[in-house]
């Protein structure tokens, strides 16, 4: 418990990292496109390849990777306060978020130089956008029972199986794949390797899948049969599995996990100035930007892990567990406010906004592995299974 509570200690933004935020905002404030707050509510699910484009020009896609690749070289503290703007503002990252986050990360640690090389520059100027295959059909939560299939043959492997629930899969031109390379499912975690996938290659079907919302951001990708040259593996044949937890730190940990209903958030304290807000309103309020505020500082915690270069998995699953509980909370909280009052003008965008959000909401604690997964996670690095 005490060396858990030791990677919690109380930290502050660099003044650099801070002095960064004044940049960003001015950025938003002159390429932001303009969109109401339901629109801007769906942000990190907001596929807008330009906008994305205007942020590599300045060098904020990659922002983490060397500038010998095109990237910014800033630390994980300037890559927290450029995501908290982008978030805070509604801002649509989907085009460039995952190779962001993880795949340039990932390729940049286990990659060959051929690897980096290509594919890094190209993450940077905002020409390769990637998705990351883990999910499959029939497995619920359990990443381990993986059933996608390399078979080495001449020349490299061909591959076989399905993902599912891949992020933006139809808009992408790369996956990073965990797929099993020997043995058989029961081996869980061992036999399993990344590959990274060429979208357009013979034999990959990508179908989108729309949600309750009407959104079609998750995507069903099936491989019959696709080549993948010996240069698509990355790093060593067997790693995948530790390859892509220490790949999964990066992405739980990060202000995405505590801002998905932020927006919504600002719009109703929006509506709050117009009116009189009451007693319950002020609470409200307060419980939220508490419980925000213990939740950043608990993110930034695992951002001075990130800047070590250590990979805190069982902090980050914390982080992720108790940020998307916060988010999930907002909307539903939200609706039993509004509804209290049935005799109150209707504020359309706002109504707009929590329908958005209390629909999508569920899948917060689904994405990026699910509250029972991450507890179980968090238990073992307690000593408590």
């Amino acid at each position: 418990m005490s060396n858990l509570l030791d990677a919690f200690r109380l930290t502050a933004l660099p003044p650099a990292a801070e002095a960064f935020r004044a940049e960003v905002k001015r950025f938003l404030d002159e390429n932001l496109p303009a969109a109401t707050a339901d629109i801007r509510a769906r942000s990190w699910l907001g596929f807008d390849a330009a906008f994305s484009r205007r942020l590599a020009e300045r060098g904020w896609v990659g922002v983490t990777l060397p500038a010998g690749y095109g990237g910014a070289g800033m630390d994980a503290w300037h890559r927290f306060v450029l995501v908290e703007e982008l978030l805070a503002a509604g801002a649509p990252v989907a085009a460039h978020w995952v190779a962001d986050r993880q795949s340039g990360p990932l390729i940049l640690k286990y990659g060959t130089p051929a690897q980096k090389d290509f594919y890094l520059p190209r993450i940077c100027n905002g020409s390769a956008f990637f998705c990351i295959g883990m999910s499959e059909p029939n497995s619920g939560s359990d990443l381990a029972s993986v059933r996608t299939r390399a078979t080495r043959c001449e020349g490299g492997w061909r591959l076989s199986g399905r993902k599912i629930w891949t992020t933006n899969a139809h808009h992408c031109h790369y996956m990073i794949a965990l797929v099993r390379s020997s043995g058989v499912p029961e081996d869980r975690q061992k036999g399993l390797s990344q590959f990274i996938i060429d979208l357009s290659a013979p034999g990959v079907t990508v179908r989108p899948i729309v949600d309750l919302t009407g959104d079609a951001h998750f995507s069903e990708v099936t491989f019959d049969e696709v080549f993948l040259p010996d240069g698509a593996l990355i790093g060593a044949e067997g790693s995948g599995w530790e390859q892509v937890t220490a790949e999964l730190a990066f992405e739980r940990s990060g202000p995405e996990r505590l801002y998905s209903s932020i927006v919504l958030v600002d719009r109703w304290v929006q509506a709050l100035r117009a009116g009189q807000p009451g007693q319950v309103d002020s609470a409200l309020l307060g419980s939220f930007i508490a419980q925000l505020a213990a939740l950043r500082s608990l993110s930034l915690a695992v951002t001075t892990r990130l800047v070590q270069g250590e990979s805190p998995v069982v902090e980050a699953a914390l982080v992720k567990d108790l940020g998307t509980e916060f988010e999930q909370s907002v909307p539903a909280l939200l609706e039993a406010v509004i509804s209290a009052d049935p005799g109150a003008a209707p504020d359309p965008e706002l109504y707009r906004t929590v329908a958005f959000l209390s629909q999508i909401s569920p899948t917060f604690s689904l994405r990026g592995g699910t509250r029972e997964v991450l507890r179980g996670m968090i238990a073992r690095g307690l000593g408590l299974r």
